[in-house]
């Protein structure tokens, strides 16, 4: 653990700060849903494997993305549906909803429809990991 910054973002300096960050998330998740989360993503989606080995050990597992949909949501809305609409059966898509100025729901709404036309499906991280 280095505290190395990814995306502008600095990151976790010790094993304390993962804990904190995890259990955190976790208990405040809990409190609002009533039940624990089940997986975990850092901020910048990058975890090393005593990060990882934390995760487990408070009973989540570590999820990752194989594409980067909106590249954190500076896409435009052009960008955004082609790089969605290309990923390949099998991916986990990123994309951020949390930035409404930026092109990410209506890239999101352009390439679902194509994608189900062309006869992919959408399942939940919980169905496709046992």
């Amino acid at each position: 653990m280095t505290g190395r910054s990814a995306y502008g973002i600095p990151g976790t300096r010790s094993a304390a700060e993962v804990y904190d960050e995890v259990a955190g998330n976790r208990a405040k998740l809990t409190r609002l849903l009533g039940s624990p989360p089940r997986f975990f993503r850092s901020g910048t989606a990058y975890c090393d494997d005593v990060a990882a080995g934390i995760v487990t050990a408070l009973g989540e597992r570590f999820a990752g993305f194989s594409v980067n949909g909106d590249a954190g949501a500076t896409f435009s809305p052009a960008q955004v549906s082609t790089t969605v609409g290309s990923a390949p059966a099998g991916s986990v898509v990123i994309c951020h909803m949390n930035h409404p100025e930026g092109g990410t729901a209506r890239g999101i709404a352009s390439a679902v429809p194509r994608l189900l036309a062309s006869g992919h499906t959408f399942v939940r991280l919980s169905e496709a990991w046992h």
